[in-house]
Parts: structure tokens; C-alpha cells; sequence
């Protein structure tokens, strides 16, 4: 029996360009399932792990309803933090890119750090389709500047850290200012308890989509490297000495980083190619063709191409920089280990990265403490137990560390002038927690 394809479960031909230039070979299982219902208008609880593809199995279905002939408020995405709204955001505008409506759809992107004065001077323009954080989503339609009683759809993404980051009474205030009959999509790796009075006030009958897959394959091994000082190419080479790849792909976190590491790994003789966003249609194209004729052992990438090329063979992926988020390392590492294979995932980690990990270890991946030494794996000691994360105890904390600016040198008294600017951060994170709440 032949996998179901995109073209079945009901998308048009522009998105369905839009999944071909994405690379998407087949729906994941929440998007099997997610499309048809979304593309018919109902309101849906999408359960599913990190990385199961839940973010597409919204973006393609809404894109796919735009109407283009109303210039007003189609789609409310909300997001818990910053970062998360703007690769949605991004996601968008590629999307857009790729179906060359890039005057056609509007897209307008509703954070904190941005200018209020140019963000208000955007929103002029209605926009199809709202990103943001529920905070200042609101905030700009306390001040006139957006309304958003025109859309039909309204995303609730990561439901669970909106209801820890306390933003479901600021939802709650969005919604009211919704249609009644909003369709609702509410995505999220869990459903706590204390969502359901909130679901079962806005979501009468909805379709609960819930997908039992677990994110890390069987046959996967997770490798950490503690990078400290050591130097990043010549690791590599100590690291393929042992691992012989049949294909590797080493990721970094910007165009400018694989570019500099490409050349590296160059001059140092191996057959690398240079796959990210910052190349040429053409360009792109061709690396791609060549990625999938197997011509290079060695492919240096941005997350572009960790979501969704099907790298036949791809025996090991290296994180030369841990991505920000979840998602990201496990499309990343999701490049290996495919069609029954074993794969292998190794990252180099700084200490800024520690709560990434412990994020990955909650969601059930079990990573090896590892180094290479005189061309053999060892296995090293976990963290080392004078790094700060061990002072760190409520989610509050962490997001507050995760803010503070590490010394380029380390003076006398560093640690406690980390401290105070950790305390400061925190307090500054209360408080916008209680203007949410208002």
C-alpha cells in the first residue's frame, strides 16, 4: 500500500509548490491528519511530540485558505516567546517566497524588542496574517492599532508553556475580541490539566488529534562534546577519524558560520558542500541536486535543510552549534537514522547551552558525555558541578540566565556581577508576566 501524499489529503497547487520546494516527501502523522480538518474549518487540539511537524500542519492548510481579495486580519498565530514567533514568522515569509506572493500575502510579525512606533506604522496595512506573543499582540490592539475580530483561524502554539508562562488570561482577552466562531487550533507536545477549563470554554466540539510517536528514534545515538576551548575544525578531524561517515551533516546556527566552516573543512581536504538560505535559487538547486547524488561526504547546513531533504544515507549528524530550540535539534538530528538505519548525533555544547539539554533529557533523549581522545570515543563526566546552571531552580530562572551576557573575559568577581544581572532580568520578567496577566 502506497504512503499517502500531500496532494490527497486536499492542498492546492500553490501550496502544494510550496511543499516541493520545501523538500517534504510525505505528511508526518499530525499533519496526515491536521490539514483535512484544519482545511475544513474545524477547530482541532493537536497533540503531538517536538519535531512531529505540528508547526506545517497549521502554516500549510491556513496559507492554503487565504483569500486574497480581503485585506484584513485572516489568521492570529500566537506563540509563548519571542524567539518561537519569529521563526514562525520566518517560516511565513519563505513560505511566501516559495509561492511567489510575496506582495500578495502580508505578514506582520508582533514582538517585544521591535520599535512600537515602526511596528504601529506596519500594522497601517492590514495584514493577513498576525505572529506575536499574546502580550503585545494585545497590546496593539489596546492602542488601535490592529484589530483582529476579522480573522477565522486562531493558533494557540505550545499551549502548555502559554499556560507556565501564565499568557492564557492575555489569550483569554484576545479571544474575546475574536469572532465566536473563530476556528481555534491549539497545538502542543502535552495537554496539562489545568488547560482544560480554557479548552472547554472556547473549543465545543473540537477534533483532538493526538499522536503517540515518540521523537527520538530507537536506533539513535546521542553524543555531547564539551567544546570549552578546544578548536572546532581541528575536532572535526579528530571526530571523522573515528567515525568514518558515510554522509555527515554538520549544523551551524548562520549562513556566515557554514560559509567560514565549509572553507575549513576545504582546506583541510575533505568533500564538503555548503547548503543554507543565503544561496541563489539556482545555487540552492544545484547544491541540492548534488547533496542527493551523494557528491559530497560532508554537508555543511543551517536548518533549512533540516527540515524535510531526505538525505539518502545520512549516517551521522554533528551540531557544530546547538539551535535555540527543541524543534530544531530534533529536525536536525532527524536527518539520520531514517528507513530502519542507525544514526549518530554528536554536538558541541558550551555552558550556555545546558538548559537545552536538560529540555532534550525531559523529552526523553538520552545523550553520551563524550570526547575523542588518541582516535577512540571516551566518555567524560556530565557537567562540570561548578558551572551556574546548578543554582538555577524554577523555569523563571532559567529564562533569566538564559538572558544574561557572558564575559568575554573572565575577571575577578564575574560570577557575582552574573547574578545580580540574572536577578535584575528576573525581576523585569515578573513584571511583564503581571502586565500579561492584566
Amino acid at each position: 500500500m502506497s504512503e499517502i501524499n500531500f496532494k490527497q489529503i486536499g492542498l492546492n497547487n500553490t501550496i502544494l509548490n510550496i511543499v516541493d520546494k520545501l523538500y517534504f516527501q510525505t505528511p508526518t502523522e499530525i499533519q496526515k491528519e491536521a490539514i483535512p480538518a484544519i482545511l475544513n474549518g474545524k477547530s482541532i487540539i493537536g497533540q503531538s511530540q517536538t519535531g512531529s511537524g505540528k508547526t506545517h500542519a497549521y502554516l500549510l492548510p491556513l496559507l492554503n485558505r487565504i483569500d486574497e481579495s480581503s485585506q484584513e486580519v485572516q489568521i492570529v498565530i500566537t506563540a509563548p516567546t519571542r524567539e518561537l514567533s519569529m521563526q514562525i514568522y520566518e517560516e511565513i515569509k519563505t513560505m511566501t517566497t516559495y509561492a511567489n506572493k510575496e506582495q500578495v500575502w502580508i505578514s506582520r510579525l508582533i514582538v517585544g524588542g521591535v520599535d512600537r512606533q515602526r511596528m504601529i506604522k506596519q500594522l497601517e496595512k492590514k495584514p493577513h496574517i498576525v505572529v506575536g506573543t499574546p502580550g503585545r499582540i494585545l497590546d496593539m490592539i489596546n492602542e488601535g492599532a490592529l484589530s483582529i475580530y476579522s480573522a477565522t483561524s486562531f493558533v494557540i502554539d505550545e499551549a502548555d508553556l502559554m499556560l507556565d508562562f501564565r499568557f492564557i488570561d492575555t489569550i483569554d482577552e484576545l479571544l474575546v475580541r475574536s469572532k465566536k466562531d473563530v476556528q481555534l487550533l491549539v497545538f502542543s507536545a502535552t495537554i496539562p490539566q489545568q488547560l482544560q477549563p480554557f479548552l472547554k470554554k472556547y473549543l465545543a466540539q473540537p477534533i483532538h488529534i493526538k499522536i503517540e510517536n515518540g521523537i527520538s528514534p530507537e536506533k539513535m545515538e546521542h553524543r555531547l562534546i564539551e567544546i570549552k576551548h578546544q578548536d572546532i575544525v581541528n575536532k572535526i578531524m579528530d571526530i571523522s577519524e573515528v567515525i568514518q561517515p558515510y554522509v555527515a551533516i554538520l549544523f551551524t546556527n548562520s549562513k556566515e558560520s557554514a560559509n567560514e566552516l565549509g572553507d575549513k573543512l576545504v582546506e583541510k581536504g575533505l568533500n564538503v558542500g555548503v547548503l543554507h538560505g543565503g544561496l541563489t535559487s539556482r545555487e540552492r538547486k544545484r547544491m541540492v541536486k548534488a547533496i542527493l547524488d551523494l557528491r559530497y561526504q560532508y554537508i555543511v547546513a543551517t536548518d533549512l535543510a533540516s527540515r524535510g531533504i531526505d538525505i539518502k544515507g545520512a549516517s551521522h549528524v554533528i551540531n557544530v552549534e546547538l539551535p535555540k530550540e527543541v524543534e530544531f535539534y530534533i529536525h536536525r538530528v532527524g536527518r539520520t537514522a531514517r528507513a530502519g538505519l542507525s544514526g549518530t548525533a554528536i554536538s558541541f555544547f558550551k555552558e550556555e547551552d545546558t538548559s537545552l539539554i536538560e529540555r532534550l533529557e525531559k523529552n526523553g533523549i538520552t545523550f553520551t558525555f563524550s570526547d575523542v581522545k588518541n582516535g577512540e570515543w571516551i566518555e567524560t563526566n556530565r557537567f562540570n558541578k561548578r558551572q551556574l546552571r546548578k543554582n538555577v531552580s524554577t523555569k523563571l530562572d532559567k529564562e533569566a540566565w538564559s538572558r544574561v551576557k557572558k564575559p568575554q573575559k573572565v575577571k575577578p568577581g564575574y560570577k557575582k556581577k552574573m547574578k545580580k544581572q540574572q536577578e535584575r532580568i528576573k525581576s523585569r520578567l515578573k513584571r511583564e508576566g503581571r502586565r500579561n496577566r492584566k
